[in-house]
């Protein structure tokens, strides 16, 4: 008798869904995603892609009927739907209470620091006297977040005075919700660390990965991380605490900041994430891979580097709007390295792929890595 392909829907189509895709392919596993425009990174490419909104819980639930399991690109989703859809029946992962933490960043900062996970000093408030007096008590500067709804340097503010924090306060607090207030931290690297993790809670950990942040969009990321052995081991505890408490299912991203002295939590995200994409192309197994695999409660591969040195780097719109497919032959040229598109049409500032590359030593795979990303991008 046949065995039945698993169906595996992922609500979201951006370039995370399409990668999930390619990984699909090799275990024989039926992928179908819910975008949100039919030119969306995933939809152009998956031959099971559904158009509708995915914060329609309607459309949520029409969606997930075709499916065995239901997982996410990215954490616009209604929670209330997915708590329903689980009450129903549907397998749903991570869960809504796993992606909560990955929605509202005071709730996940407040759950991190009950539990005694290392953050840094913060309120949240919705009055400017309050952020003041804070940061008379930590000192300055500070980081402003809207706890929902940002990502890659959107609703962040850093301000270093009382004028900046004046200024920036009538954007964090749009619409008068509250702000998440940070002290600035002073950093010596920031870090990451992917766990994948299945129902029962066993999991497989990726490498401790080194990001370099710009503009607030992580832009190269490099395997091994330049820190010392303590720090990568206390990283790595850290990242399985916080994937415990959290019960995620699937891929975990921890970020997190080494100030020299110690290592505190920077955010979370319950889905694959842009600083494990170096897995494809430098790893036993990718997070895409060990995503499908965790939500459909199949054994874990591991997540050990293949090469002594992997580094991506993101390729981002420039200004002259070519898109970076006709660039391909110089970019490929490079020796070793891994260009990967992600379909979308260009514009300034849009992340549009990126580019792995694997040497003998970080410098070589840096400088490989960095070149093919320029050339793509125009900006060589």
């Amino acid at each position: 008798m046949n065995d039945p392909r698993p169906t595996v829907g992922v609500v979201g189509a951006g370039q995370l869904a399409r990668m999930c895709a390619q990984a699909a392919i090799a275990l024989d596993v039926e992928l179908r995603v819910l975008a949100a425009r039919p030119d969306d990174s995933a939809a152009i490419v998956v031959p099971l892609a559904e158009i509708g909104d995915p914060a329609d819980p309607a459309t949520l639930q029409r969606f997930a009927a075709c499916c065995d399991v239901l997982t996410l690109d990215h954490e616009l989703v209604d929670r209330e739907a997915l708590t329903a859809l689980a009450a129903a029946g549907r397998v749903v992962r991570p869960s809504a209470d796993a992606l909560r933490f990955a929605q509202d960043k005071a709730f996940q900062r407040r759950a991190f620091r009950h539990a005694g996970l290392p953050v840094p000093a913060f309120i949240v408030t919705d009055r400017v006297d309050a952020a003041r007096a804070f940061a008379e008590d930590h000192d300055w500067p500070l980081v402003c977040k809207r706890p929902r709804g940002g990502y890659d340097g959107r609703g962040v503010w850093h301000v270093a005075d009382p004028t900046a924090l004046t200024a920036a306060w009538g954007d964090a607090s749009a619409g008068g919700s509250p702000v998440l207030v940070e002290q600035g931290v002073n950093l010596e690297r920031e870090i990451a660390v992917l766990i994948a993790r299945r129902p029962d809670g066993s999991h497989a950990a990726a490498p401790v990965i080194e990001t370099i942040q710009r503009d607030g969009m992580l832009r190269e990321l490099v395997v091994p991380a330049q820190v010392p052995t303590a720090v990568e081991r206390q990283a790595r505890d850290l990242a399985v605490r916080v994937a415990d408490l959290v019960d995620v299912v699937g891929v975990c991203a921890i970020e997190l900041f080494w100030t020299g002295t110690q290592v505190l939590i920077n955010e979370i995200a319950t889905r694959p994430h842009n600083s494990g994409h170096w897995t494809i192309d430098g790893a036993s197994t990718s997070q895409f891979e060990n995503h499908l695999r965790a939500v459909l409660d199949l054994p874990l591969g591991s997540m050990r580097a293949t090469q002594p040195a992997v580094c991506s780097v993101n390729v981002v719109g420039g200004h002259d709007g070519v898109p970076p497919r006709t660039r391909l032959p110089d970019a490929l040229a490079i020796p070793d390295v891994h260009v990967h598109l992600y379909g979308k049409s260009t514009r300034p500032g849009r992340k549009l792929g990126h580019v792995t590359a694997t040497a003998d030593d970080v410098a070589t795979a840096r400088h490989r890595a960095r070149a093919a990303a320029a050339v793509l991008a125009g900006s060589d």
